[in-house]
C-alpha cells in the first residue's frame, strides 16, 4: 500500500507542487495550510511521514513539532522545510525529534531521497507495537497464543477467522519475528497488478491480508500465483477472514481451490464477548495509552464502570470498546469514570435486547411475565449501581425495606448473599 504523507505549508503553490510530485511517485498525500489543520489531522490519524514548514502564521512548525513530542504524537518521521531557517533552527528541530531538514527551494532528487530514507526509518522505528498480549490474558486468549506458538515455525499459510474488529492483526503479529519485514497493505490492488511485487522486500518476513472475503476475482488470481512463490523467498502468508472457510466457498466469495490452499492452518480469534474477563484490563490499557498520547484528559475507570463494560456484548469488538473508552474520557466531567457514565453511552455501543427476548416470549401467564421482567429490571439497576442498595432504592423509587422485600420475593440474590453460599 502506498505510504501516506502529510504536507504542511502555508504557501498554496508549494503545497500543490509537493502534492503533485509525491502523487506522481505513488504516495498518498494530504495537505494542511497551517499548524491548526495539521494538528487536527494528526488527532484523527497517524500519517507515515510529515513534511512540515517552519515559518507559518499563528503557529510555526517548531512549536507544532514540540507539541506533538510532548503529547506522545511524534511517532512518525517529520521532515522540516524552510527557505529562511538558520543552522541553529535546523539543529533545534532535529533535537526535538525531526528526521531531517530541507532548505527551499527543494531540489527534486534530494526531496525524493530524503522522503524515501524517512519512510524506511519510520517502518523500522515507528511501527505500531501490536501483539497478542493486547487481546488480554484470559484462558481463551492464552489458548490462542499457545496455538500460535505451535505453528510459528511452520511455513504453511495461516488463516485467522474471527468477527470484524476482534483483533486478528494482533494475532497475526504474534507470528511475525522481530526485525523482519511486515507487509500489510490496506489496498489489495497490488495482487491484481503485480502479485510478486512484495516478495523481494519481504524475504524472511510476513505478508498479512486483512480480509480475504473482499478480494476481487483478479486479486484472488494474483494471490493464487503468489502462493507458489512464497517458500522460495522465505515469506510467510497470514490471512484473515470474518467468514468461515465453508461460507467463503458456499457463498461463492472465493475460488474453492484458493480457499482450501489458504486454510492449510486455521485458527479462530474469539470475539470480545467470549473473553469478557479481559475487558476491564483492555479498557484500562486503552485509557492509559490515550492519556499518555495526550488524546484525552487524565481519567480512571472505577470498578463499577469496568464491571459494566465487561457485561456489555460489544458487537463492534475492539474498535467499539476503543471508541467507548475515548467517549467516556472526553465526556465525563469527573476524574473517575463511574458505572452511570457507562450506562449513559451504553446504548450506542451495545446490542439492544428486545423486550420480548428479555421476557422469553409472550406465552407466559401475566404474573410470571411481570415477575420475570421485574427481576431483570432490579438486577440491571443493581449492576448499574455496583451493588450500592441505597442508590438502587433511590433510582427505582422504593424504600430500602420495601426493596429488600421485593428482591427476596423475586429470588434476586445480592453479591453478599452469593458469597455466603
Amino acid at each position: 500500500m502506498a505510504n501516506h504523507i502529510l504536507v504542511v505549508d502555508d504557501e498554496v503553490g508549494i503545497r500543490e507542487l509537493l502534492s503533485e510530485i509525491l502523487n506522481d511517485e505513488g504516495y498518498r498525500v494530504k495537505l494542511a495550510a497551517n499548524a491548526m489543520e495539521a494538528r487536527q489531522f494528526r488527532q484523527d490519524e497517524r500519517p507515515d511521514l510529515v513534511l512540515l514548514d517552519i515559518w507559518m502564521p499563528q503557529m510555526d512548525g517548531i512549536t507544532l513539532l514540540k507539541e506533538w513530542g510532548s503529547a506522545g504524537q511524534l511517532n512518525m518521521p517529520v521532515i522540516m522545510m524552510s527557505g529562511h531557517a538558520t543552522v541553529d533552527t535546523a539543529v533545534e528541530a532535529t533535537r526535538i525529534g525531526a528526521f531531517d531538514f530541507l532548505e527551499k527551494p527543494i531540489a527534486l532528487p534530494k526531496l525524493l531521497a530524503t522522503v524515501e530514507r524517512a519512510l524506511r526509518k519510520g517502518e523500522s522505528e515507528f511501527r505500531p507495537e501490536l501483539s497478542s498480549i493486547q487481546l488480554g490474558k484470559g484462558q481463551l486468549i492464552s489458548d490462542l497464543r499457545r496455538r500460535l506458538d505451535q505453528v510459528a515455525n511452520h511455513n504453511a499459510p495461516v488463516l485467522l477467522v474471527g468477527e470484524a474488529g476482534c483483533g486478528v492483526e494482533f494475532a497475526a503479529r504474534h507470528l511475525h519475528q522481530p526485525n523482519t519485514p511486515w507487509f500489510a497493505p490496506l489496498d489489495n490492488q497490488w495482487m491484481a497488478d503485480n502479485p510478486f511485487e512484495p516478495l523481494t522486500e519481504c524475504q524472511g518476513g510476513v505478508i498479512f491480508i486483512a480480509e480475504i472475503s473482499e478480494l476481487t476475482r483478479a486479486q484472488q488470481k494474483g494471490l493464487s500465483q503468489l502462493l507458489g512463490k512464497l517458500e522460495k523467498h522465505h515469506v510467510r502468508l497470514v490471512c484473515a477472514s470474518s467468514h468461515p472457510v465453508a461460507t467463503l466457498i458456499h457463498e461463492k466469495m472465493m475460488d474453492p481451490e484458493l480457499a482450501t490452499r489458504l486454510s492449510a492452518l486455521v485458527l479462530t480469534v474469539p470475539p470480545l464477548r467470549e473473553h469478557a474477563e479481559d475487558i476491564p484490563e483492555i479498557a484500562t490499557a486503552l485509557l492509559s495509552r490515550m492519556t499518555e498520547a495526550g488524546e484525552v484528559p487524565v481519567k480512571t475507570l472505577s470498578t463499577g464502570a469496568q464491571n459494566m463494560l465487561r457485561q456489555m456484548k460489544w458487537p463492534g469488538n475492539l474498535p467499539a470498546l476503543t471508541n467507548a473508552v475515548r467517549t467516556l474520557a472526553l465526556t465525563t466531567a469527573a476524574s473517575e469514570i463511574l458505572a452511570e457514565d457507562v450506562a449513559r453511552i451504553a446504548s450506542q455501543f451495545d446490542t439492544p435486547t428486545p423486550m420480548a427476548a428479555k421476557l422469553a416470549g409472550f406465552d407466559l401467564p401475566l404474573r410470571e411475565a411481570r415477575d420475570q421482567f421485574e427481576k431483570a429490571y432490579f438486577e440491571y439497576h443493581i449492576r448499574l449501581e455496583s451493588g450500592n442498595m441505597s442508590r438502587v432504592a433511590e433510582r427505582v423509587g422504593l424504600e430500602r425495606t420495601h426493596l429488600y422485600r421485593k428482591l427476596k420475593q423475586l429470588g434476586v440474590r445480592l453479591a453478599s448473599q452469593r458469597g455466603e453460599e
